[in-house]
Parts: structure tokens; C-alpha cells; sequence
């Protein structure tokens, strides 16, 4: 059951006061469902897409119990930790809590790699009420004694299974020895394949089940249409598209980082404002990046699948496919950049004959099939299809032609004579 306000669910006055400043008037259904029971210090494991507010699910709750405890932190530690796969996600979860919690005075650091340590260290040196980190630089930071998890009250667990695609499982399991046991944890995940879940096994005390389905996230507000190309003709069918107008704000996904680049490049030299995203840039270069997009001085964000979940940009019109996801679930990472908060979105994905299966996999996991715009594909050749016979006379191997055959089947001798 969906709440109508956010007073009803129990959240101070500090935040309701910070929460009439944002676009959030009424709690989303994840916001519903996990607040009272995280209020009540209950575990919970949410499963939920990106775009459906699971940020101010957690953080709400978070930010709530921790400034009714105003228990300074120790030196070098935190009250709650929040994990996040991406740098980017990192980025958009610490603008979350400085927006929810401008009232409260609790204060939150960020600590993720790219970047030098130094300013981390400094922010974390007193201690902090949230920690919002990357796996991989918080263990550096750890193991160097700069920060001590021993006295932390609270985990979030963001985009598990994110953290399970980039390899950051075991630094995760390693961080969640180094808690106490009595930590009221969180854990949040778009799916739930069997690493995940038995993630959740050794995390969370009798938790609350939240699920909030896909369909209502991927297919209700988004227009979804797919183009069958050959991979050589999606530049110029990428042109084509952003030729209209009303492809004002676009975010186009690759699957690799060298992809993003020669998309970038062409589309800069067809005079687009472009602006390109990928593991290979520097923090502060994603940084410049994601706020040229934002600020509408790039038309174009290229992106590959790790920033397809750390991604918040408003208003986004449309999301390309330049190239589909090897697995469904991203698929409906990357179009939930569009159609946030309510709004509706438009997505636009390219399929060449070697992507048809993956195109068979996001329709089956969304229960629908995409509408096709222009030419649809072309018929697949099977194995035993009788082949195409051409023009002019038939070959025949391997035994002698009828025509130069005797009466008795056998071979007709040719007279030649030579030339005068």
C-alpha cells in the first residue's frame, strides 16, 4: 500500500522541511514500503530499478535515526556506511543526503578512487556521521588505518548486483567482516541472481522484502522502439535521429569504452555538442562531463554501462542503444535515465543481425515485444535452406554434364582440330 505523504510515514520535521524544497510531493512506492520498517530498525533487501527514488528510500530513514542520536563520531570513524559500485552513483547518493539532510547538521564525506586520497582522509579525520564509498578506495583507507569501521551503526548496501558485474564482491564481504554484528543493514539491488542472494543471506537479520516490479519502471512511461541495422549503417541512422529537434537531451550507450570514444568523435565532427563518459576517464574528466550534460551545454552524453546506473540527470528526452547491452537487466538500467520522477521518456535501440538474441532476452525479461520503426530484420538463412540457384548454366562436380555424355552414359570424345 502506497502512502500518501510523507508526514504519515514518521520522518522528522527537519526533513520534511528539506523534502518541500524538492520535486518529491508524494512517496514513491519503494519509499512507501522501506521507510517504516527501516525507521523501525527492521533489515530490508529491496529490489528495485534505478528511477524509482530508492536513494531517498534509504536515505530518509538513515538521516532520520541519526540525528534523533546526536552521538558525535570518534576520530576516523563513521555511524553509517553507505556502498556504491561507481563513482558516479557515489557522487549522486552524497547530493542525495546534502539535499535531504541541509537541515539535520549531521555531515557525510565521500570516498571513492580517481582521485587523490588527501581531501578524503582530511574530511574522514575527525569523523563522520555517513560515509558514502567506493569498495576498492575505502579498503585502501582501511588497510592503512586511516579509517575504522569497528563503530559503525548502520550499512547500505546500493546496486549490489552492480558491485557483483565489476568484481567488487569480495571486497564488499571483506568490508562487512570489519562491522559489527549488531549493524542494521540494507541491502538494494535491480536483481537478484545467486550471488546476490546469498550476499543478502550473510548480510541481513530477518528482512523485509520490498520489490518493486520492473514493468512498472522499463514499459509504462517509456516509448521503447527498436531500428534493425547493420552495424556499419548506425552512424549515419544515429545522424539521422539527431537531426530532429525533439531529441533535446540524449543519452546514447556503447558497450565499450573505445565505442563511446568513435561515437563521440563522429558526432562532434557532424557539429553536435557531445560529451563522452567511460572508465578510462579521469574522475575530474566524468566529472566536467556529467556536468556540461547537465547544464545543457552538451546535447549528447556517450556512456558505457558503468555509468548507466550513475547517471542523474533531469529531464532526459531520449536514450539511443547505439549498441544492446549483453545482458537484459542493463538494458533496463540504461533506459531508466529517462522517464524519471514520473516523467515519460523515449527509447530508441539499434539492432544489428548479431544482436537479435540479445534483443529475444530484454524482450522476454519485459514481457513485451519492442515496436520496430522502418525496415524490420531480415530473414535468418538456416542450414538446410535449399540454396539460392543464379542465372546461366548449372555446374555439375564431380560427375559429367548430360550434354557431354553418349547415349551409354559415357564420356563424348571431342575432336579437336587445330587451327589452320
Amino acid at each position: 500500500m502506497t502512502t500518501s505523504t510523507f508526514a504519515a510515514l514518521g520522518l522528522s520535521e527537519s526533513l520534511l522541511r528539506a523534502l518541500a524544497g524538492t520535486d518529491y510531493q508524494t512517496p514513491t512506492p519503494i519509499q512507501s514500503q522501506a521507510i517504516p520498517p527501516l525507521l523501525q530498525g527492521r533489515d530490508l533487501l529491496g529490489i528495485a530499478q534505478t528511477g524509482t527514488g530508492k536513494t531517498a528510500a534509504f536515505a530518509l530513514p538513515l538521516l532520520h535515526k541519526l540525528s534523533g542520536d546526536r552521538r558525535p563520531p570518534l576520530p576516523r570513524t563513521t555511524r553509517a556506511l553507505i556502498l556504491a559500485p561507481t563513482r558516479e552513483l557515489a557522487t549522486q547518493i552524497a547530493d542525495s543526503i546534502r539535499t535531504y539532510g541541509r537541515h539535520t547538521g549531521l555531515k557525510h564525506a565521500v570516498i571513492m578512487g580517481g582521485v587523490s586520497q588527501y581531501s578524503q582522509v582530511k574530511a574522514t579525520e575527525r569523523g563522520v556521521d555517513i560515509l558514502i564509498a567506493t569498495p576498492g578506495r575505502l579498503i585502501d583507507l582501511v588497510d592503512q588505518r586511516r579509517i575504522d569501521l569497528r563503530r559503525t551503526s548502520y550499512l547500505i548496501l546500493d546496486e549490489a548486483d552492480r558491485m557483483l558485474d565489476m568484481g567488487f564482491i569480495r571486497d564488499v564481504r571483506k568490508l562487512i567482516a570489519l562491522l559489527p554484528q549488531n549493524c542494521q543493514s540494507a541491502l538494494f539491488s535491480a536483481t537478484m541472481p545467486k550471488e546476490i542472494a546469498r550476499l543478502a543471506g550473510e548480510v541481513l537479520s530477518d528482512p523485509v522484502r520490498v520489490e518493486i516490479a520492473a514493468k512498472s519502471v522499463a514499459v509504462d512511461r517509456i516509448d521503447q522502439r527498436v531500428h534493425h541495422a547493420d552495424s556499419g549503417a548506425k552512424r549515419r541512422l544515429l545522424s539521422d535521429l539527431l537531426a530532429d529537434a525533439a531529441l533535446s537531451r540524449v543519452i546514447v550507450f556503447t558497450r565499450t569504452k573505445r565505442g563511446a570514444d568513435r561515437v563521440a568523435r563522429h558526432l562532434a565532427d557532424s557539429g553536435v555538442r557531445v560529451a563522452a563518459i567511460h572508465g578510462d576517464k579521469s574522475q575530474s574528466s566524468r566529472e566536467k562531463a556529467l556536468d556540461s550534460f547537465r547544464a545543457g551545454k552538451s546535447r549528447v552524453l556517450v556512456a558505457t554501462d558503468i555509468a548507466s546506473r550513475g547517471i542523474d540527470v533531469d529531464d532526459v528526452s531520449h536514450v539511443i542503444n547505439y549498441e544492446l547491452p549483453k545482458d537484459p537487466e542493463s538494458y533496463v538500467h540504461r533506459i531508466g535515465r529517462t522517464a524519471r520522477a514520473g516523467a515519460s521518456g523515449v527509447a530508441i535501440s539499434f539492432c544489428d543481425p548479431s544482436e537479435r538474441k540479445q534483443l529475444q532476452g530484454i524482450e522476454k525479461l519485459i514481457k513485451r515485444q519492442i515496436t520496430v520503426v522502418g525496415a524490420g530484420p531480415r530473414p535468418e538463412k538456416h542450414e538446410d535452406a535449399a540454396p539460392e540457384r543464379r542465372n546461366g548454366p548449372k555446374r555439375h562436380f564431380g560427375r559429367q554434364h548430360p550434354a557431354n555424355a553418349n547415349a551409354n552414359g559415357k564420356p563424348r570424345r571431342r575432336n579437336r582440330r587445330r587451327a589452320a
